[in-house]
């Protein structure tokens, strides 16, 4: 005798469900518009100012700041290069970003070492502490700080005003405190994500704090150190407030306040100010564009995890 053998209808789908047979992707005009008008929006000024740096201002005033009339060259890059002393200002520049990022990726990745990696009474509370740092606007603490630094005696071979006022250290020390809180709070939950197995392991066989957070925990983190860096350069880069508060010689002036050597006494020229402008806008730029991959990497962290 032959078997007969009949299948049980397949269940219907739970509403709940993320495979669903036979869907269709819809594409998502709405959302592509608004990431193109937005970017639109924010192109427009960049645009502009390259536009009138272009310009000679002899030609702007003639036909306009509307008009596609008149010569197009560089003469007001290297105008603005020479008269705003930019090669100064970059070095000057240089001087305070790059000890400042150096000291905050290292002071916050112990302070985040030992708040995620260890057990104790007090690692919730100082992590706590660290980010409600970052609450605090800055410029509440300008005054305070200011007569701090101005107390604090120096010898003249290492401050021209016998202070901490008018030298790199103080605009280093303050913008490492200010960046140690938000860097300490975005490594912690990193550091948090890696396996405790790692650490263990290396516990028993003999390795040190210092070992497990040098050989061990640091080149787990180079993607997060890696995006951290890229922003902390942006960010004391683009830094005006503490620079122009704390150095009041202009050969140690970094180069955002460089535009201020563009203005005249009477007469501002516009065309030159944005050729300044741009040229301040060109090393975070490189460095974006060379730090991209590691940034994009770092900030994409877990987010494939489910």
């Amino acid at each position: 005798m032959s078997t007969v053998t009949t299948r049980k209808p397949a269940a219907p789908a739970r509403s709940g469900s993320s495979a669903k047979v036979g869907s269709i992707t819809r594409p998502r005009y709405g959302i592509h518009l608004f990431l193109i008008i937005m970017s639109i929006l924010w192109l427009i000024p960049l645009a502009w100012a390259i536009f009138t740096a272009l310009r000679p201002k002899a030609d702007t005033d003639k036909y306009g700041y509307f008009n596609f009339s008149g010569a197009f060259n560089f003469d007001n890059f290297i105008t603005a290069w020479n008269q705003g002393g930019f090669a100064t200002l970059f070095t000057n520049s240089a001087i305070l970003v790059v000890p400042t990022v150096v000291l905050t990726l290292l002071f916050a990745s112990m302070m985040a070492f030992a708040v995620s990696r260890f057990s104790w009474k007090f690692n919730i509370t100082l992590l706590i502490m660290f980010t409600a740092g970052n609450l605090l606007p800055p410029q509440v603490l300008a005054a305070p700080l200011f007569e701090m630094f101005k107390h604090f005696e120096l010898p003249y071979s290492i401050s021209d005003s016998g202070n901490l006022l008018n030298t790199y250290f103080a605009v280093i020390a303050v913008n490492t405190a200010f960046q140690v809180g938000f860097c300490t709070f975005v490594l912690s939950n990193y550091m948090k994500a890696l396996p405790a197995d790692l650490t263990e392991a290396a516990f028993v066989d003999g390795a040190g704090v210092w070992r497990q957070y040098w050989s061990i925990i640091m080149p787990l983190t180079r993607p997060a150190l890696a995006a951290l860096g890229t922003l902390e350069v942006i960010f004391i880069y683009n830094d005006y407030f503490w620079p122009l508060l704390f150095i009041q010689s202009g050969n140690k002036l970094p180069v955002t306040t460089g535009l201020n050597n563009l203005q005249g006494q009477f007469l501002s020229n516009y065309n030159l100010l944005a050729a300044g402008a741009i040229i301040t806008v060109i090393p975070t730029l490189i460095i974006y564009l060379a730090l991209q991959r590691q940034f994009v990497a770092g900030l994409t962290l877990g987010a494939s995890k489910g």
